[in-house]
């Protein structure tokens, strides 16, 4: 068994997008959006994404300060101590 620890699976989504995206930088609305979509039961209303969107942000902060991540405001990197506002998430410099 490997001896590192496992990504949470909202990391993981975080990853998987970035690394989809070929280069390009994802907002976290699109990763909470295919995190609800996957996780979507009949009854969840339209917005059921926003849910997931916390944890996006928290994770992603996360992952930048690990430096397996970019975090980038108006399209210039951002240090995650200093995270404001709306944010993109890009592959690590």
């Amino acid at each position: 068994m490997d001896d590192e620890r496992q990504d949470d699976p909202v990391a993981t989504a975080i990853l998987e997008a970035i690394a989809a995206a070929e280069g390009n930088s994802v907002a976290p609305r699109e990763v909470a959006q295919a995190l609800a979509a996957k996780h979507r039961k009949p009854s969840d209303r339209p917005d059921a994404w926003r849910r997931y969107l916390t944890a996006v942000r928290q994770q992603a902060l996360h992952l930048a300060r690990n430096g397996r991540i970019q975090l980038l405001r108006r399209g210039q990197p951002v240090e995650p101590h200093n995270v404001k506002g709306v944010i993109r998430l890009g592959p690590p410099a």
